[in-house]
């Protein structure tokens, strides 16, 4: 329950609700609403969504526009939503989210809108981005440093990376995950799949998210149970044939594209005996969660965000050769791999409820609106040269 007065709560920089994209847009979801049902007025800056309903499980919708350009979509919209909300009744807080977006906190502090701003990862490591992009997202970072009242980190390495380059206090809140106790078969068995009976990712096709190397390590293996891949990437054509060439020839790899429908998105996770985690970039993932919380083993790129979100509880790889490892030791004690899968549910439940990232970002909005900012002291943050 909510604990003093309501306050009115603007979310900035995402595709808006209903959630049907990403990470994001599911924690505006999922945290909005839990504020809306507390008594709080949330205004969700919405982009492209096929519904124009102006209200959504008790938030307010605003619906604007985009410049459809890949570089400037989400930056165009930003702009257009920080607009519109300073011309509007002022807001008592703001939870903007990307960096990316940082160049327009300054119209919500001319406003005097006490801002928030959500960080996302390393985006600048992501090889989708050529030097101009990456030089944008690293300038942006300290740019939103500078400028917000707060800043949001959702793993403890973000929280870290800021701390060690600019020397800034941040407010660790992590993603929830959705827990899955029970998913009909009956969707899997579409695509001719059993419970139990495969292995899966579920990634964009990007170098950083290592799904090549799931391929080669499991073509390597001697795994009987197939690999399902799910996913696509229409900026990353070569990538996406190196995949494919990874694949080829092999009937046990089963590439299916992008999958867009949540109920069998859920079944997937659900039934699969492992789940294949390339993800390097970034912190707390909402695809490992997912998994987690449908109490599916993990096998995952060997980073410290992986690591600390499955408490080292999973298996572990950097190359093809350990990834093939992974997957026959998955098979050869199944058993021990259900139970591995059991246990990453029950960390979900206990670490990654999202009543919890609801009470935090209230608790953030409630304090930056009572006067609480970093920004007398971090408004001249600089960059440490020491690389991250």
């Amino acid at each position: 329950m909510s604990k003093g007065n309501a306050l009115t709560i603007a979310m900035v920089g995402t595709r808006g609700v209903p959630a049907a994209y990403g990470g994001f847009e599911t924690a505006v979801e999922e945290v909005g609403r839990r504020l809306a049902d507390r008594g709080h007025d949330v205004v969700v800056y919405t982009r492209g969504s096929e519904s124009r309903e102006k209200k959504y499980l008790g938030m307010r919708v605003v619906h604007l526009p985009a410049v459809p350009v890949k570089q400037v979509e989400t930056l165009s919209h930003t702009g257009f939503s920080a607009l519109h909300l300073i011309f509007r009744r002022r807001p008592d807080a703001a939870f903007v989210f990307n960096a990316a977006n940082s160049p327009f906190l300054p119209l919500l502090r001319l406003r005097r809108v006490p801002t928030a701003l959500h960080m996302d990862g390393l985006e600048w490591r992501r090889s989708k981005w050529g030097p101009r992009g990456k030089a944008y997202y690293r300038w942006a970072e300290q740019f939103g440093v500078r400028t917000a009242d707060a800043l949001i980190a959702d793993a403890p390495g973000i929280a870290d990376y800021y701390t060690h380059q600019f020397q800034v206090p941040t407010e660790m809140i992590r993603y929830g995950a959705p827990i899955l106790d029970s998913v009909a078969d009956g969707r899997i068995e579409e695509l001719g799949l059993a419970s139990g009976g495969y292995h899966l990712v579920v990634a964009r096709f990007e170098p950083e998210n290592h799904v090549r190397e799931i391929v080669e390590g499991y073509r390597r293996s001697t795994a009987a149970l197939p690999l399902v891949v799910v996913g696509s990437a229409p900026y990353s054509s070569d990538y996406t044939q190196s995949i494919h060439d990874a694949a080829a020839g092999d009937d046990r790899i089963r590439l299916v594209g992008g999958v867009y429908d949540q109920e069998l998105l859920d079944a997937l996770y659900f039934h699969a005996l492992t789940y294949d985690h390339g993800h390097s970039v970034g912190g707390t993932n909402p695809s490992l969660l997912r998994a987690m919380g449908a109490a599916t083993a993990v096998i995952a790129f060997d980073v410290p965000f992986n690591r600390e979100v499955l408490a080292d509880d999973g298996w572990f790889f950097t190359t093809p050769v350990d990834a093939a490892a992974a997957f026959e030791r998955a098979e050869a004690e199944a058993d021990g791999t259900r139970e591995s899968g059991r246990r990453a549910q029950q960390r979900a439940r206990d670490a990654f409820r999202w009543d919890d990232v609801a009470d935090a970002y209230e608790d953030l909005a409630r304090r930056i609106s009572s006067g609480h900012s970093i920004h007398r002291t971090a408004r001249r943050a600089r960059r440490q040269a020491q690389e991250w």
